[in-house]
């Protein structure tokens, strides 16, 4: 605490001289562009700040800027000839700069679509061009989704994405990211399937570790099945988390940010951007994050680093270029997280429920050398081509290459009985276990074509998009293992230090490549295989009328899995013939009583799994015995959308239900082969509010329930029940944040929030019994001084100290009470 008094007490010093003399102090700058439809800059654009004497001409970019604008609400006019004029509310703060984009749509009758981004709602977004594979309004999609905006993450100090989805309704964390190849970042539950950060900007994005947000523009969370669009490959049946990274813009300017905190936590970020030509047709922006953290508990490292260069090339009016990279590199220890032995019940244990367990919340049980590796090496590439004012092209490639290789410790928990072989119920015990992985790769290529028009058959309008998508997994990982020891989980407290490193630290690199070289592997598990998708879609957005509006979508999806590849060359061989066509439907309805603020929706969604396994042939003697079709996800769902008081407040709430079917499970009465007849069903409501509704207060509120259940399984005990990784079925999140408004004060502000979940029933079968992590609630708080040359904050996490667990049918202790500051110098 006394070295982050110093560094802050410094850094207030060295800004102090800046503060004492700024002579825009109370006023700000309103900078921003104007665009006709098709993104071209419209020049010689009139803009008058109403009810002052300011006014500015677009330039030939459609750049234009107004200065010295005191502090508070005012409303922008924007006139040009072959347009109509334009006005729109706009908040101006002291000592900041407030962004506008305007884009125009030529018409002689009808009220020009206008996007302002700045000055109205402060955490809201009120678009997307990647939820709908086309620009959409939000009050305008019959889909539910969420942008989380890099503002609120500034204000929380949040460094990951995977941080940043505490601020995700019905989002639940399950497991930390793992930072094995293929596993992906993080794992979530959202409507009560397991989801992953798996697409980036509409795209595939896959990761292996933590993913740092050094690149993140927005995260848009997208609810429901969504295969239509996306196909089946990135995404879940309960949605999409879909990361928008930054991109460069036409003016040098960046950040550098350093964080430091609890737990040994430090971080260091640069994110520079510029002009390479005097034109500003080449543009380079550059990201970068260096981070290092040690563990709540007595032992434990997570480090990485993150490099993400994008280049943008305008190669006219019609075409340009975009090419980004991201390359991750980490090390961590592992997770700590705590399995149950197959088939032993609850009882045995003689508790159910994990604040109940003897075991040491603070302790590691491993040693730190216990650690793997993870990198990323991922390429991304886009080019846009205006085929005319109403049709653009775009093409985008995707290629991710996750490598992983190291141990990875984990623990079961042991009933009394079993280690004293004297079948007496308790805990207290636990297994030693390490399942690393092996030069571990996995690669997926994206390559997607989409056509996307604005068009009007008569009177009615469309607005479409079409496209082509192949992709390509190829994966090569290794899992193997064996089990350590077991040992006493308590009462250890009192061991000297030669004790405690003989127990403890027993579990170490050097003795399990001894156990390895003498006893070998007790299991392996290699994953190995390429599968091709080859995929085709349509969307169109039909306007019956200006207030009712109707989307309809189908993707035909043909799969090809070529079986086991070789693992240097990447040809298949031992091919396994297993291919499967299917088409997935999408339908929504949108009715806006009130035009542009008051929405009522309705949508049908549709999602897959390929599936492959072996049929009875005395059952099916027709069919294959590898042939099954893929499994299927269909929501409903329906409810209302707000966008009021100028956009000061938007609102949803909508209610569905997820049906789950032709799940494959083994034949009862034939263990060796398979029937496709199982079903789940999912059905809940999500509810979020987002809104700023006075100046300086911001609000970001999120509830929601889920009620799961198999209804036929593979398994009779948990027919009727609900699945142990269907999360906690109540769940809800805010945040209340305040800038004090006075000018001498401008830019000063705290905001408030947390996290709650109900019971999560992690084990939950007619046989095995019912164990529950308990509902918990975190707390957390930040305070923070933003201004156009910097920003100073602090924050507290988990400020009641609470011990709490998530899981993933597992128990997995969380971080105890945290503190973190950060400083920005902006540029």
């Amino acid at each position: 605490m006394n070295r982050l008094s110093f560094v802050l007490a410094l850094l207030l010093f060295a800004v102090n001289p800046a503060l004492a003399n700024d002579p825009e102090d109370g006023f700000g700058t309103i900078k921003g562009r104007i665009t006709t439809a098709d993104g071209k800059p419209a020049p010689a654009v009139t803009v008058v700040l109403k009810g002052t004497k300011k006014a500015a001409v677009t330039e030939e970019n459609g750049n234009f800027s107004l200065h010295h604008v005191k502090a508070g609400n005012y409303e922008l006019e924007i006139t040009q000839v072959g347009y109509e004029t334009i006005v729109h509310a706009i908040q101006v703060d002291g000592n900041a700069v407030t962004a506008v984009a305007i884009q125009l749509k030529i018409s002689s009758k009808e009220l020009r679509e206008v996007v302002v981004t700045g000055g109205r709602n402060r955490f809201g977004a009120t678009s997307s061009d990647y939820v709908s594979k086309m620009p959409l309004k939000n009050i305008e999609n019959p889909q539910v989704y969420t942008s989380i905006s890099k503002n609120l993450l500034n204000e929380q100090l949040v460094f990951s994405v995977d941080d940043a989805l505490r601020n995700a309704p019905g989002v639940q964390k399950m497991w930390d990211a793992t930072g094995r190849s293929g596993d992906g970042g993080g794992f979530y539950n959202m409507r009560g399937f397991i989801v992953q950060s798996t697409v980036r900007n509409g795209i595939a994005g896959n990761v292996s570790g933590l993913t740092d947000a050094a690149n993140l523009e927005k995260l848009e969370v997208i609810k429901g099945p969504s295969a239509t669009l996306f196909g089946n490959v990135v995404t879940s049946y309960g949605g999409i988390m879909n990361r928008v990274t930054k991109k460069p813009y036409d003016h040098f300017g960046g950040e550098v940010n350093y964080s430091t905190g609890s737990f040994q936590y430090n971080r260091l970020s640069v994110d520079i951007n510029t002009p390479l030509d005097s034109a500003k047709n080449v543009l380079l922006r550059v990201n970068a994050a260096y981070r290092t953290e040690g563990s709540f508990m007595d032992n434990g490292f997570n480090r990485g680093f993150v490099l993400a260069p994008s280049l943008s090339y305008k190669v006219n009016d019609k075409l340009n270029f975009l090419l980004e990279a991201e390359f991750y590199s980490g090390q961590n220890t592992g997770l700590n997280v705590f399995f149950f032995p197959y088939k032993q019940t609850v009882s045995a244990l003689g508790v159910n429920r994990a604040d109940q367990l003897n075991i040491d919340y603070k302790r590691s049980y491993a040693s730190e050398d216990l650690y793997q590796t993870s990198r990323n090496m991922n390429f991304f590439g886009q080019m846009n081509y205006a085929i005319s004012d109403n049709w653009k092209s775009q093409t985008s490639l995707s290629v991710t290459n996750g490598y992983s290789d190291g141990p990875s410790p984990y623990f079961y928990l042991l009933s009394t009985g079993a280690v004293t072989g004297t079948g007496e119920a308790g805990n207290g015990y636990i297994s030693r276990n390490d399942q690393y992985t092996d030069n571990s790769k996995d690669q997926l290529i994206e390559l997607q074509q989409n056509f996307i028009g604005d068009f009007s058959i008569g009177r009615f309008r469309n607005r479409f998009v079409g496209g082509l998508d192949f992709t390509h997994h190829f994966t090569d990982q290794f899992f193997g293992g064996n089990t350590y020891d077991t040992i006493s989980a308590l009462n250890h407290e009192n061991l000297d230090e030669v004790e405690y490193q003989s127990l403890y630290r027993s579990f170490n690199r050097t003795n399990m490549d001894k156990l390895y070289q003498e006893k070998g592997d007790a299991f392996t598990y290699p994953m190995n295989f390429i599968a091709n998708s080859y995929s085709a879609y349509v969307s169109d957005m039909f306007n019956i009328t200006d207030n009712l509006m109707v989307l309809a979508a189908l993707r035909l999806d043909h799969f090809n899995n070529r079986g086991p590849a070789d693992n240097i060359t990447g040809t298949a061989v031992n091919r396994i013939p297993f291919s499967q066509t299917f088409l997935s439907p999408k339908f929504g309805i949108v009715y806006q009583p009130v035009k542009d603020q008051v929405s009522l929706f309705a949508n049908y969604q549709n999602s897959f799994t390929n599936k492959y396994g072996a049929r009875d042939p005395n059952r099916d003697p027709d069919i294959k015995t590898n042939d099954f079709k893929p499994e299927q996800a269909n929501q409903l769902e329906g409810g209302i959308k707000l966008d009021v008081l100028d956009g000061k407040v938007s609102a949803s709430v909508s209610v569905y239900q997820i049906k789950v079917t032709d799940v494959i499970r083994p034949d009862p009465n034939n263990a060796n082969v398979s029937i496709q007849d199982g079903t789940q069903i999912s059905k809940g409501f999500d509810a979020e509010l987002v809104a700023s509704p006075i100046a300086g207060l911001s609000l970001v509120a999120g509830m929601s329930y889920n009620d799961s259940k198999f209804e036929k399984a593979d398994d009779k005990n948990v027919e009727g029940m609900r699945p142990g990784t269907a999360g906690s079925p109540w769940v809800a999140n805010w945040w209340i944040s305040y800038r004090l408004q006075c000018p001498q004060l401008k830019g000063l502000g705290a905001g408030f929030g947390g996290n709650y979940a109900s019971e999560n029933k992690v084990i939950n079968s007619r046989d095995l019994g019912t164990f529950i992590l308990p509902e918990y609630t975190v707390l957390n708080a930040s305070v923070f001084y933003d201004q156009p040359k910097f920003r100073i904050a602090v924050k507290m996490d988990n400020l009641a100290n609470r011990k709490y667990w998530v899981g993933y049918t597992t128990i997995n202790p969380q971080k105890l009470r945290n503190f973190g500051a950060s400083v920005a110098f902006k540029f």
